[in-house]
């Protein structure tokens, strides 16, 4: 996955450094609103520093362009995602609640409080607007193939399903997650995203012969 370059850190430290990392908390905050209800080419750099409360210049000290904000957008929204799913899963839960947290991670991102609504994966959206190789493009590439690869441990901790179709059951549970948020991002209704969490257990159940 594509790495972030750090914002600068200021000489001396002190109450400055203090100054900066506030103003970079604030950017990175007002960047996830409007990047997410606007989209990337819509949102200006006015308009994040005006909704963060600082001064352009501030954004240019805690990163080199608005390129490298929207990779620090990007990598913050995953980690964001991580930790929905940490919480959701159970360290000593089966492999089927194992991929119901995936889902449920999902889920709970649908249902956090969007300004102008849920618009499906904010991650999808940003990546529909940059070039093909954009390191944005890559770092949310990783972040679908990391989902996917937490669905094909949790299949594999069942135990009962054959090591060869592990990996497909896996991609075949992602398409359907991926699909799910795309159209309950366009209905803005994330109720649909309880269904695919239901043919998911199906299928999963299915497979393990339950």
């Amino acid at each position: 996955m594509s790495q972030v370059t750090p914002a600068p850190r200021s000489p001396g430290g002190g109450a400055a450094q203090g100054s900066r990392v506030s103003a970079r908390t604030r950017l990175l905050a007002a960047a996830a609103e409007c990047f997410y209800d606007r989209g990337l080419s819509a949102t200006g750099v006015d308009t994040i520093t005006a909704a963060a409360g600082v001064a352009k210049m501030s954004l240019y000290n805690n990163f080199a362009s608005k390129d490298d904000l929207v990779l620090a957008y990007l990598a913050a929204r995953h980690e964001e995602w991580l930790e929905l799913y940490r919480a959701r899963v159970n360290p000593v839960g089966d492999g089927r609640s194992g991929v119901a947290a995936v889902f449920d991670a999902y889920i709970d991102h649908a249902q956090m409080a969007y300004q102008h609504g849920f618009r499906g994966c904010g991650l999808l959206n940003a990546a529909a607007e940059l070039p093909a190789g954009a390191p944005g493009r890559e770092l949310v590439r990783g972040h679908k193939e990391e989902v996917q690869s937490l669905l094909a441990g949790h299949l594999d901790d069942l135990g009962t399903i054959a090591a060869d179709d592990v990996g497909p059951l896996a991609q075949q549970l992602a398409f359907l997650l991926e699909g799910a948020m795309a159209r309950a991002g366009l209905e803005g209704d994330s109720s649909l995203l309880h269904r695919a969490r239901d043919l998911a257990l199906h299928i999963v159940d299915s497979a393990a012969g339950r």
